[in-house]
């Protein structure tokens, strides 16, 4: 690398570390540039990457189909608010709700907001139907569901938690994939169930079809809706266009965000029209949610996501993943597990230690806990990439 370039980064790192807040620790290199599944630094390395900005970016990186529809509705208009209807904000409504069960959709712009957003939906519709007192919700072990205030009380994690306290009463938690637990904590006065079909922060931790079956029928027992946080693992990530699509059970809210605009921010909660009858003008808002140039991104990567040719193709790379991340000859590897492209890879070193060596190789992966990777590509990742990733991951753990 030539003298200017290392200048160029010790200057933008520095400038961060001087005027951001210091809530991320960062890789030691600056990215600048993107094409499909390969990102660049601003010293000339090339990564392949394999977190697609936390399992964000399911088409890539500069998609012409993506860049397409951010110029084109670039040059016509960019921000109007709800206060006024837009043409790209009601045709991608339509399309999220002819893809799943849901009647309606509210959108927002980012996954805590769509998890916030649905447990006011749910009490709403508590109180409307059952009185002011069903107001509990349960969530579980190894969740995560955001860090704003009540998504927060629902990521039961002490580090995330603690500096916090109080955080929004009224959450209760059961252990993960624990049908008993569950029934334990889920009574009367529970107004929402919330849970990730495969936890994504909490170590790639798929649930077991039975127990989310099991939530089904408690929440019809005592008239509680059932909440899928598909943030991560919904919209083509696991082999499904829902994740919900592959357990074969349905929630009464499902709430959406990661790639849903394709790397621009945007959440969004989808709900029966059950839910969608107790929620009227006023009564929930957000300025920026589903503007005509985030809108028409979104509805760009909805329609290609869910081409069934294309899912079938990113569960069958699924499948060849884990066959070749199970291939791997080292002691270092203690599990390996996961649906589609959303895999984690427990080790007994710290994956710190591992994502480290693995910028060396030119590879981006990011962690799922202390001891798991977790390895989240672009949808469109080939075979061949795969098997440079199963290349390169091996040349780490030869490395440790």
């Amino acid at each position: 690398m030539s003298t200017d370039t290392r200048n160029l980064t010790n200057d933008i790192i520095d400038r961060e570390q001087h005027y951001v807040a210091g809530t991320y620790a960062r890789a030691p290199f600056v990215l600048d540039h993107g094409q499909g599944c390969w990102v660049y630094d601003t010293d000339g390395n090339a990564y392949l990457d394999c977190a697609a900005g936390i399992a964000v970016n399911a088409l890539g990186h500069a998609h012409p189909d993506l860049v397409a529809a951010l110029t084109q509705q670039a040059g016509k208009l960019w921000h109007v608010s709800n206060l006024f209807h837009s043409a790209p904000h009601a045709r991608l409504a339509q399309k999220l709700c002819e893809t799943s069960f849901a009647d309606r959709v509210f959108f927002c712009n980012s996954g805590a907001e769509a998890n916030e957003g649905a447990f006011k939906f749910a009490r709403k519709w508590a109180h409307d139907h059952f009185g002011p007192d069903k107001t509990a919700i349960v969530a579980f072990t190894d969740a995560f569901h955001g860090r704003t205030f009540a998504a927060l009380a629902a990521t039961p994690r002490e580090k995330y938690q603690a500096p916090f306290r109080p955080l929004v009463p009224g959450v209760r938690v059961a252990a993960f994939n624990d049908f008993d637990a569950a029934a334990a904590v889920i009574g009367d006065d529970v107004c929402a169930v919330i849970v990730e079909p495969v936890q994504g922060e909490g170590g790639v931790n798929p649930a077991a079809p039975e127990f989310l079956a099991g939530l089904r029928a408690l929440c019809d027992r005592h008239n509680a809706l059932l909440i899928f946080d598909e943030v991560q693992c919904g919209l083509g990530r696991t082999g499904t266009l829902w994740a919900y699509q592959g357990f074969g059970v349905t929630p009464d809210i499902l709430t959406s965000a990661k790639p849903l605009a394709g790397g621009l921010p945007m959440g969004a909660i989808l709900m029966s029209q059950r839910v969608a009858d107790v929620m009227h003008v006023g009564e929930h808002g957000s300025t920026f949610a589903a503007g005509p140039l985030v809108s028409a991104v979104a509805e760009v990567l909805v329609t290609r996501v869910s081409d069934p040719v294309f899912l079938a193709d990113v569960k069958a790379k699924g499948e060849y993943l884990k066959e070749r991340l199970e291939e791997i000859n080292s002691p270092h590897i203690t599990a390996v597990r996961g649906k589609g492209l959303m895999l984690g890879v427990d080790v007994d070193t710290p994956a710190a230690q591992v994502i480290a060596a693995s910028h060396r190789r030119g590879l981006l992966i990011i962690p799922a806990g202390a001891n798991t990777l977790r390895i989240v590509p672009p949808l469109i990742i080939t075979r061949p990439e795969i098997d440079l990733l199963i290349e390169r991951l091996s040349a780490v753990f030869a490395d440790l």
